[in-house]
């Protein structure tokens, strides 16, 4: 990988997700080499994923280059490239672009969409876990309106024009706000010639009630905003297999629709190489201690989504979510720097700051620890929140002009056809591959 030798020990971290940068920012001009490794140059702000896929938010303003995180600091190194295994024995990463020896290593790859073994739905739903794949979502569903104005055939058109979202976490709520808001506001004016009102966005969630990692009162609020909006919300149902056209279920409830994403589940991005005891195979997360040292391994470490630190509080590992992944990531800087030094290292406690999900203009949700809100209080909060935790002041700004700016005309300029979506066949692509 060309990284030049060095006496001091070299840390390698695999992911530029919020636990890397935040790891990485951590280790800045410390007395360690560091080499970041990521199958993207930049880093994805994640939680503002369906406005780009809704034409709210160009791709730019949510995505930062990691070599600009990182040019300032002192023995620092960045290498585009896939890994593909660690080997443990040797103390390697093996990457496409060549091998690379370590002191210690960072497992920091994130998560990736389950299908929960489904092929079926894996081969013709959409995911939305990274830029390319938001950008497909955009391109399909305008590429979907065109087509619906070209079709003479009804059950065609209606098809064209049915979403349907299967997973009620945050994702696939505020992902069927931005929908409705697309429908109220702007898809009748684009489409003069289309019956908008035929157009259909269907929430479907397994269980009782969605934002169920949320209070009941903050996922009663979003449910009653939701519906305000238009939106269909199917409960207690389960989507057991979708062939590109319809939709079955545990029940006898069908659905005919040419799009479905696909937000139901998430599971984590293993990387090949470590021992299976080592591993929680439902969920593939890397079984990790109070330090997130992984489970037998003295020098190998793993933050983020990726990890499951198993605590009373949390006995199923914390929340695959932003916060977590950036509090760990911070701690294990000051750790790996401690245990360089031989000093204690530190034990993680999660700091759980709240959750929050909006569902469209004036409409959001706000879970504090002791306090929870909605409405317009909540979405100003969801919207301050967003803004501050976005790296550079550029995509701040841009941001901000462009949330301001679709407030006051209630439109969405982004929603442009880039480049026409055509799905892959099922055996040319992975889950989170474009």
């Amino acid at each position: 990988m060309n990284i030049p030798n060095s006496t001091l020990p070299r840390i390698v971290i695999i992911g530029g997700g919020f636990a890397g940068i935040a790891l990485a920012k951590q280790l800045k001009n410390k007395k360690v080499q560091v080499v970041l490794l990521d199958k993207h140059n930049y880093h994805t702000f994640q939680p503002l994923l369906y406005q780009v896929a809704t034409g709210g938010l160009e791709a730019g303003s949510i995505a930062y280059p990691i070599r600009k995180v990182i040019q300032e600091y002192d023995n620092f190194y960045f290498r585009l490239t896939s890994v593909q295994e660690i080997d443990t024995k040797n103390k390697k990463v093996i990457a496409e672009i060549g091998e690379l020896s370590y002191d210690y290593l960072v497992i920091a790859t994130g998560s990736k969409t389950n299908y929960f073994g489904n092929k079926e739905i894996k081969r013709n739903s959409m995911a939305m876990k990274t830029i390319p794949q938001s950008l497909n979502i955009r391109s399909l569903i305008l590429e979907n309106f065109e087509q619906a104005v070209l079709t003479t055939d009804v059950a065609e058109k209606n098809s064209l024009i049915n979403f349907v979202l299967v997973g009620g976490g945050p994702t696939g709520v505020e992902l069927a706000g931005a929908l409705a808001e697309m429908k109220k506001a702007i898809l009748q004016k684009d489409y003069p010639d289309l019956d908008i009102a035929k157009m259909e966005i269907n929430l479907i969630q397994s269980g009782d009630r969605i934002l169920n990692t949320m209070s009941e009162k903050s996922s009663l609020a979003a449910e009653k905003f939701l519906e305000s909006l238009g939106v269909t919300i199917w409960k207690n149902v389960r989507v057991t297999n979708y062939d590109g056209r319809t939709i079955t279920t545990n029940s006898d409830l069908t659905f005919e629709t040419a799009t479905v994403i696909w937000t139901a589940g998430v599971q984590g991005a293993l990387v090949a190489g470590l021992d299976a005891q080592s591993l929680v195979e439902r969920v593939e997360r890397i079984r990790v201690n109070e330090f997130n040292q992984v489970k037998g391994y003295d020098n190998i470490f793993a933050v983020g989504d990726i990890a499951s630190m198993e605590t009373k509080e949390y006995p199923e590992g914390h929340p695959m979510m932003a916060q977590p992944a950036m509090q760990q990531g911070k701690l294990l800087g000051e750790n790996i720097i401690k245990l360089i030094q031989h000093k204690e290292m530190q034990p993680f406690e999660y700091n759980d700051k709240g959750s929050m999900a909006t569902i469209g203009r004036n409409k959001a949700v706000v879970d504090l620890p002791s306090y929870h809100f909605s409405g317009v209080f909540a979405w100003f909060v969801w919207m301050f929140v967003h803004l501050f935790s976005l790296i550079g002041f550029k995509n701040k700004a841009v941001v901000f002009l462009n949330w301001v700016y679709n407030y006051i005309r209630f439109d969405r300029e982004g929603r442009l056809i880039i480049r026409p979506y055509k799905k892959k066949s099922f055996t040319s692509f992975t889950s989170d591959e474009v």
